[in-house]
């Protein structure tokens, strides 16, 4: 083994399971409270300015890089700590393009629709499955976390889309997104639409869904919301994720049943 092997494995050892949860009640309830905190937090640290508010994002976002890396199987809360970063990261990359680089929220939707294709394809490409459950390798876990970050951007750019340049307001969003989650759900239940793709479907939309509720709570009436602030959302936020992190990792739950070893060879597709 060379030096590059051995410091990647001290670094970012093999997975010995899988590295992602199993989708379970509790788990769409803390993705949409996780979205909804990445927003009201990315859109707090804004007032404190490019430098010191995005530079707090990318050094949370590399802390959960470490955090999720060095774990050899599914682990709450580096998990979830690692998605909220990603949470906070993207929605402050999707609003910088919008802000400062000027393009317009049909833009930056198109752009990261486009990317999230993208990677989907590769992924596809590469391994034959986007199924959670084939998340045991290194290659497929960076797969899945690039198609995290990319369903977050999208997220905030067409949470901020439908909001504001279609002047829908953020609870007219919030329905609107409602009614377009449960699509997925019916399309799987009633219809036995192929759980894979019923999955990241859904998963998608919870992001502009809790992005939206994110707004709808924050944002000053004026401007269609609540005005409860993004800073005390963002408390609000933070304090629930933590609260159902810590029960998953006491009940471990949502930890995948039978976990997958890996004797079993890399191409063989594993059941959704």
């Amino acid at each position: 083994m060379n030096r590059g092997a051995r410091l990647l494995d001290v670094w970012w050892p093999a997975p010995v399971a899988a590295k992602v949860p199993e989708v379970i009640v509790v788990f769409w309830l803390v993705k949409l409270l996780t979205t909804g905190g990445g927003e009201a937090t990315s859109d707090f640290l804004a007032h404190f300015g490019n430098l010191v508010g995005g530079g707090t994002e990318l050094v949370v976002l590399l802390v959960g890089v470490v955090l999720q890396l060095r774990v050899r199987r599914y682990r709450a809360f580096a998990y979830w700590f690692f998605a909220y970063a990603i949470a906070i990261f993207g929605t402050g990359v999707a609003d910088f393009l919008h802000l400062d680089v000027g393009l317009s929220y049909a833009d930056t939707s198109l752009l990261w629709a486009l990317l999230l294709g993208a990677v989907f394809w590769m992924w596809f490409r590469a391994e034959g499955t986007l199924s959670i459950h084939s998340v045991t390798t290194r290659r497929r876990e960076v797969f899945y976390w690039a198609t995290v970050f990319a369903t977050f951007a999208l997220g905030t750019a067409l949470g901020d889309y439908t909001a504001i340049a279609l002047h829908l307001g953020y609870l007219a969003s919030v329905v609107v997104f409602g009614v377009v989650m449960g699509v997925p759900v019916v399309a799987r239940w009633g219809f036995g639409v192929n759980a894979v793709a019923a999955f990241w479907a859904a998963y998608v939309i919870t992001r502009p869904l809790g992005a939206s509720v994110a707004d709808y709570l924050s944002k000053p009436r004026r401007a269609s919301g609540l005005g409860f602030g993004d800073g005390p959302s963002t408390a609000l936020f933070a304090a629930a994720v933590l609260a159902l992190v810590v029960y998953l990792s006491w009940t471990r739950s949502d930890v995948q049943r039978p976990e997958l070893e890996l004797a079993a060879p890399a191409t063989a597709p594993p059941p959704v």
